[in-house]
C-alpha cells in the first residue's frame, strides 16, 4: 500500500465582470472593480433609490445621520491589504440613495420599551411592535425601495426566543417582508452605527443596499455559456409547528455568468429521514428540478442548459438520482456534486529545501481522492488583490479546503471545481473577495433558515433580494 497521493492541481483566480457588452472590465478584485469600472447593472436600478426607516424611541435622528454616512467618504482602517476606501454610495454605483418621503418613516413609541423591559418573553414584544411599524409602511409601498431597520443593543434580549421557542428575530422579519416583496437591511447599532471601522459598514452596507434595490454589482467574467448551476437545501420546521416539517429550499438556479435572482421553494411530502438529514423520493427530485430548469428556459428565451451542475450538503441517494436524471433528460451532462464543508484535511505550502512557505496554499488548489472525490481549496493565498503580492483573507489559521463528491457525472473535476470556485465570489450581501462555500451552497442555507418561518409558500418564484 502506497502513503503517496495523487499530484495536485491548481486554478487562477475566477474573474469578475463590471459591464454587459465591454469585455475588457474585469476584475479579480470586487471592490477594485466597481471603483474602476462601475456596477454590471449601471443606470439600470432606479434613481434615487428611496429609504423608508423603522427606529426606536429617540433613535430616528441617529438612523437618518447614517444615512448621511454612507453619501459620504470612509478611509481604510482595517484589512488594509485589501479593503478600498469608501467615496461615497453615489461615486461607487452610479445612483442616488437618500430618505424617501416624510410619511415613510416610524419611530416607535417609547411604551414598546416599557412593555419589552416588563415582559417574559420580549422577543414576542419586539416582533408585534416591528410588524406593526412594517405593515403601516406597507400601505405606502410605492413612495420606497428599501427599509432600514435600527436595531439597539437594548433589545438584546429579544434576538432569540426560549430554548424551546425556534424564534430568530432576523429571520423572523426576513420572513414577514420576503413574504410582502418588502427588501429590509437591519441596521445593529453593535454591528453598524457603533463598529469603529467605518469604511468596512459603508462597503457592507452599501453593497447590500444596490442589490436590495435590485441591483448587479459584478457577474462571473469566464464560465460555460450553457451550463446552469441548482443549490438545494432543507429547511426543518419544529414538530409543534403543526405544518410538514420539512421544506425543500432550492436557492437561486445561477446562469454561466452566475446570475440568478429568483429561486422556488415549496413543501415537501415525501421525505424519508435518515441520521437527521432528509432525503427526497424520485417524484419530489423530480418536481424541483423540472420547476428549477423550467426557471432557467424562463430567462433564457426557453433553452434548456447543456449542462446542469447540482450542488447539495448531503449524499443523493439513488431516488434522488433517477428523479434529477428524469427531469433533466435534455441536458447533455449532469453533475450531482455532494459539497463537504467539515473535514479533517490540511495543506501547508513548502517552499524550497523542505522549508515551510511564509503563506499557506493557495486558493484554487485541487488534490484528487480517487474518481468520485477531490478535495479544494476555496481558501488560502491570492496573488494579484493585495500590493505585498500576497493576500491571505482573515490571516488566521490553516486552511481546510472542502470535500467534493460526485453521486453523478464523469470526466476531469476541472469544470466542476472551477464553477465552485467561481461561484464562492457571487455573495453581493458581503464584501470579502470570496465565501468559503459556492454561493449555491451559502444562498441556499440562508433561504432555508428564513422560508422555514414563511406562514405560506406560493407557487411562484421569489426574489433572493428579499432574504438578503
Amino acid at each position: 500500500m502506497k502513503s503517496e497521493i495523487s499530484p495536485h492541481l491548481w486554478m487562477p483566480e475566477p474573474r469578475l465582470s463590471f459591464h454587459p457588452d465591454r469585455a475588457t472590465d474585469t476584475e479579480l478584485h470586487p471592490i477594485r472593480g466597481l471603483l474602476r469600472f462601475g456596477p454590471y447593472s449601471s443606470g439600470l436600478v432606479p434613481d434615487p433609490i428611496r429609504i423608508a426607516t423603522i427606529a426606536p424611541a429617540g433613535g430616528g435622528e441617529r438612523l437618518y445621520a447614517f444615512m448621511r454616512e454612507l453619501n459620504g467618504t470612509a478611509e481604510v482602517t482595517e484589512r488594509k491589504d485589501y479593503l478600498q476606501k469608501w467615496p461615497g454610495f453615489g461615486q461607487v454605483f452610479s445612483v442616488r440613495m437618500g430618505g424617501a418621503e416624510k410619511d415613510c418613516h416610524v419611530e416607535l413609541g417609547r411604551e414598546l420599551d416599557r412593555e419589552f423591559d416588563a415582559s417574559a418573553t420580549p422577543h414576542v414584544i419586539l416582533a408585534e411592535g416591528l410588524q406593526r411599524a412594517i405593515r403601516d409602511l406597507e400601505a405606502r409601498r410605492d413612495a420606497f425601495d428599501v427599509i432600514f431597520i435600527y436595531i439597539p443593543t437594548r433589545w438584546a434580549r429579544g434576538f432569540e426566543g426560549g430554548p424551546d421557542d425556534d424564534f430568530d428575530l432576523h429571520d423572523h422579519l426576513k420572513a414577514l417582508t420576503a413574504a410582502r416583496r418588502i427588501p429590509i437591511q437591519l441596521v445593529r447599532e453593535d454591528k453598524a452605527l457603533s463598529y469603529q471601522h467605518r469604511a468596512s459598514v459603508m462597503w457592507r452596507i452599501g453593497l447590500a443596499l444596490y442589490a436590495k434595490a435590485g441591483g448587479v454589482p459584478w457577474k462571473l467574467s469566464d464560465a460555460d455559456e450553457e451550463t446552469a448551476y441548482i443549490g438545494i437545501s432543507y429547511a426543518v420546521r419544529p414538530v409543534t409547528s403543526g405544518r410538514s416539517r420539512f421544506v425543500t429550499c432550492c436557492s437561486q438556479v445561477f446562469d454561466a455568468e452566475g446570475a440568478g435572482l429568483e429561486f422556488i421553494a415549496y413543501d415537501a411530502h415525501d421525505v424519508d429521514v435518515q441520521r437527521e438529514n432528509p432525503f427526497l423520493s424520485q417524484t419530489e427530485m423530480f418536481r424541483v428540478m423540472s420547476r428549477s430548469v423550467d426557471l432557467y428556459r424562463r430567462r433564457h428565451a426557453g433553452h434548456t442548459p447543456r449542462r446542469v451542475i447540482i450542488h447539495k450538503s448531503t449524499e443523493f441517494k439513488k431516488e434522488e438520482i433517477e428523479g434529477c436524471m428524469q427531469a433533466l433528460h435534455l441536458c447533455e451532462a449532469v453533475d450531482l456534486v455532494q459539497v463537504v464543508e467539515d473535514v479533517g484535511w490540511r495543506g501547508a505550502r513548502i517552499a524550497s529545501k523542505g522549508k515551510p512557505a511564509s503563506y499557506p496554499i493557495e486558493r484554487g488548489t485541487l488534490l484528487g481522492l480517487g474518481p468520485r472525490e477531490c478535495l479544494l481549496w476555496m481558501h488560502g493565498d491570492v496573488s494579484g488583490v493585495s500590493d505585498r503580492g500576497s493576500y491571505f483573507q482573515g490571516a488566521r489559521s490553516t486552511p481546510r479546503p472542502i470535500r467534493l463528491v460526485r453521486h453523478a457525472g464523469h470526466g476531469p473535476w476541472d469544470t466542476t471545481a472551477r464553477s465552485a470556485l467561481a461561484l464562492s465570489k457571487m455573495n453581493w450581501n458581503n464584501d470579502a473577495l470570496y465565501d468559503q462555500l459556492p454561493v449555491t451552497m451559502s444562498y441556499a442555507q440562508t433561504l432555508a433558515r428564513v422560508v422555514k418561518r414563511m406562514s405560506g409558500l406560493g407557487p411562484a418564484p421569489y426574489q433572493f433580494r428579499f432574504f438578503m
